[in-house]
């Protein structure tokens, strides 16, 4: 079996990345934009996708996205991502936001988001291709495991709803 195909723990995976929050970042009540947070959330979820894939990946869906506490100028901002869950050409991966709040240096980072996303891995034409599978370590990468295959049956059946009522519609529209 040659590497590409081969499977990868999910700790290959796991990116964090870090930013301070400033003036630029800030809506007009003081806290950072919710756009600016999602960004942050998709560079880190395209770069352990990318890691996990070995290769370029595109973001396909965000399934969940979780605002839990502002983030303020000056905030000490840490993404951290793992791919969760694969399937042929597509990952799940999971997304956790925590804030070091600039007036209390040391103080432990709290949660202010969470996330959930789906990448497809690409080739240089854009086409899908191949993923190596996810390895399970231990009894948490099965659970992320288990949960992101519920996130996934759901999506797809939202998917196949919203096919059956765009085609009742053009029916009723002819």
């Amino acid at each position: 079996m040659d590497e590409q195909h081969r499977g990868r723990p999910i700790a290959h995976s796991r990116v964090t990345l870090s930013k301070i929050m400033t003036a630029v970042d800030v809506n007009l009540y003081g806290t950072v934009h919710g756009g600016v947070l999602m960004k942050f959330v998709d560079d880190v979820a395209g770069a352990a996708a990318a890691r996990h894939s070995g290769g370029t990946a595109v973001t396909a869906a965000i399934d969940e996205i979780v605002f839990l506490q502002p983030v303020r100028v000056g905030d000490l901002v840490h993404a951290y991502a793992q791919v969760n869950w694969t399937g042929r050409s597509s990952m799940e991966v999971g997304v956790k936001l925590t804030a070091e709040p600039w007036d209390a240096v040391g103080a432990t980072p709290i949660p202010v988001a969470t996330a959930y996303l789906v990448f497809v891995a690409v080739d240089v034409a854009g086409n899908p291709r191949r993923v190596p599978p996810v390895l399970l370590d231990d009894p948490e990468d099965q659970r992320r495991f288990r949960e992101a295959m519920i996130r996934r049956d759901h999506r797809l059946a939202r998917r196949r709803a919203i096919r059956k009522a765009r085609s009742e519609h053009h029916r009723i529209d002819d």
